[in-house]
C-alpha cells in the first residue's frame, strides 16, 4: 500500500477497536439497547450529513428494501450483540472475539450458499475457534455464566456479519451494484428502525437517572456513532476504492490490536498471555482464510496476460469506484 492507503488503515482500525472501548464506558451506565439505538441514529445522520457534503445522489434505485434489510443483518443486530457482550466482558476480549467473522462467512458459505470448503479454510477455522476457547478458558476473567453469554453474544455478531456479506452480493451486487455509501446509509437506517421499538420500550420501562450520566459517557456515545460507525464506513469504502475488498480486509488483523491497546491505555484492563495465545492463533485462521489462492499460470503460448497488482484492487488505478 501507498502511505496514505496506509494510513488509512491503521486509523481504521483505530476506529473500530475504539468502538469496543466506547461500547464498554456506556452500555454498563445506559444499557445495551440504548447503547446500540444510539449509535445507529448517530450513525445515520452523520452518513447522511457526509453523503450530502459529498454529493451523492439519494437514490436506491429499487433496492431500499435490500438495504434496510441488510442493516439489520450487519448492524442492528451486531451492535446490540457487542453492547450486551460490553456488560460483561472487557474491551479486548470481544475486538478479538470480532475478528472471528471472516472465518464466520467461510462456515455461512459452506452452510447456506454452496461456496467450497477447502483444507486451509477448514484448517482455518479450527485454528480460530481454538483461539476463542484459549481465550475464554485462559484469559484474566474467570468463566461464568455472563462471560459465556457475552462470549456467544459477540460470535453471533460476527455470524451475522458474515451472512451479511453474501447477502449483499446476492441482494445488491448481483442486481446491478448501488453505491456503498448509499448502501452504507440504507443500512443504517434500517437498523434504526429495528431497533427503536426495542429502545422505548427499555426506556418506558427501566428508570434511567439521566442527570447523573457523567460526560465520557455521552462522548463515547458521540465517538461511537460519528466516529466508529458513520466516519469509519466511508473510511473503509475509500480503503476498498484505493486497495482492493482483499487488502482492505487486512484491518481485521488489526482491530484487536488496538481493541487490547485501548482498553489497557483507558480503562487499565490487564493484557495477559490468553491475549496473546487467543488472538495470535486466531490471527493465524484469519491468514489461512482470507490469504488469495495460489493462481495457476497461463501456458507460455496463452496472451493471457496475470493482472497488475495496481492500487485498485479490481483494476482501476487512480479511479475511485465506490459501488458493490
Amino acid at each position: 500500500m501507498n502511505p496514505a492507503s496506509l494510513a488509512r488503515l491503521f486509523l481504521l482500525a483505530a476506529l473500530w477497536g475504539g468502538s469496543f472501548l466506547f461500547m464498554r464506558i456506556s452500555a454498563p451506565v445506559l444499557g445495551a439497547v440504548p447503547t446500540a439505538f444510539g449509535r445507529v441514529l448517530l450513525g445515520a445522520f452523520g452518513l447522511l450529513a457526509l453523503v450530502l457534503l459529498l454529493r451523492v445522489r439519494l437514490s436506491f434505485h429499487g433496492k431500499l428494501g435490500a438495504a434496510l434489510a441488510l442493516g439489520v443483518i450487519n448492524s442492528g443486530i451486531p451492535f446490540l450483540m457487542y453492547a450486551l457482550a460490553a456488560r460483561v466482558l472487557p474491551a479486548g476480549y470481544s475486538a478479538i472475539l470480532n475478528a472471528m467473522t471472516p472465518l464466520m462467512g467461510v462456515l455461512v458459505g459452506m452452510a447456506c450458499f454452496g461456496e467450497q470448503m477447502t483444507g486451509a479454510r477448514a484448517a482455518g477455522v479450527l485454528v480460530g475457534l481454538a483461539g476463542v476457547a484459549v481465550l475464554t478458558r485462559t484469559g484474566p476473567l474467570d468463566v461464568s455464566g455472563a462471560v459465556l453469554w457475552g462470549v456467544a453474544a459477540c460470535l453471533l455478531a460476527t455470524f451475522c456479519y458474515g451472512l451479511a456479506g453474501f447477502l449483499t452480493r446476492r441482494w445488491i451486487t448481483a442486481r446491478g451494484g448501488l453505491d456503498s455509501r448509499i448502501v452504507a446509509l440504507g443500512s443504517q437506517i434500517g437498523a434504526v428502525l429495528m431497533l427503536l421499538p426495542f429502545a422505548a420500550l427499555d426506556v418506558s420501562t427501566r428508570s434511567i437517572p439521566w442527570g447523573e450520566v457523567e460526560a465520557p459517557v455521552w462522548m463515547s456515545m458521540l465517538a461511537l456513532g460519528l466516529l466508529c460507525t458513520s466516519a469509519a464506513y466511508i473510511l473503509f469504502f475509500r480503503l476498498i476504492a484505493d486497495v482492493g475488498p482483499l487488502k482492505a480486509l487486512t484491518v481485521t488483523f488489526l482491530i484487536p490490536l488496538f481493541g487490547v491497546f485501548w482498553g489497557w491505555l483507558i480503562l487499565g484492563e490487564v493484557a495477559t498471555l490468553a491475549h496473546a495465545l487467543g488472538g495470535g492463533m486466531i490471527a493465524a485462521a484469519l491468514w489461512l482464510v482470507l490469504r488469495p489462492a495460489p493462481a495457476a499460470s497461463p501456458p507460455a503460448h496463452s496472451p493471457v496476460r496475470p493482472a497488475a497488482d495496481s492500487a485498485g484492487g479490481d483494476g482501476l488505478a487512480g479511479e475511485e469506484d465506490w459501488s458493490i
